[in-house]
């Protein structure tokens, strides 16, 4: 009899040591999977056509220059000079060459916009801002939305 307590007491260890394995196994086997959907949506391009177009539409942007505007400007007592060169920041090469096919309509749109305003109008930040933003509509309805991107002075003088 003490040969089977000896049997009994040796198969209970083996019987832990195999449930260990198990978990181990499954533990291991979860891992992999994590691993695997992880390398999924990170090199298989989980993103898609979308992920392109943004790191293409990231690179340098693409900018529509125009001459620098000069307009008359009232000041409450007096007209002044306004100069602002206005730069346009565009979809693609291809919207740029639509802006440059339609300059006129784009100078126009836009000196209409410049004489209209007053020096109470622009004397400030939220001025220009809100002129910039004025910009951005007028001209953006000229064209398919999503062509114009930003609008930027890059001078804008008043004397």
């Amino acid at each position: 009899m003490a040969s089977k307590d000896d049997h009994a007491v040796e198969k209970e260890p083996e019987k832990g040591k195999g449930k260990l394995k198990f978990i181990v196994i499954i533990c291991a086997v979860v891992v992999l999977a994590a691993g695997g959907v992880a390398a999924f949506f990170l090199f298989s391009g989980g993103h898609g056509k979308e992920a392109e177009a943004k790191t293409e539409s990231k690179g340098a942007p693409v900018i529509y220059s125009q001459d620098p505007f000069i307009v008359n400007i009232y000041d409450g007592q007096e007209l002044r000079y306004l100069r602002v060169k206005v730069e346009m920041e565009v979809a693609d090469e291809a919207a740029k060459t639509e802006f440059t096919g339609r300059q006129a309509q784009i100078r126009d749109t836009i000196l209409v916009l410049l004489s209209a305003k007053t020096l109470l109008d622009i004397g400030d930040q939220q001025g220009k801002s809100q002129l910039r933003q004025e910009i951005f509509s007028a001209v953006g309805r000229l064209f398919p939305a999503g062509k114009l991107q930003k609008v930027y002075f890059t001078d804008f003088v008043v004397q």
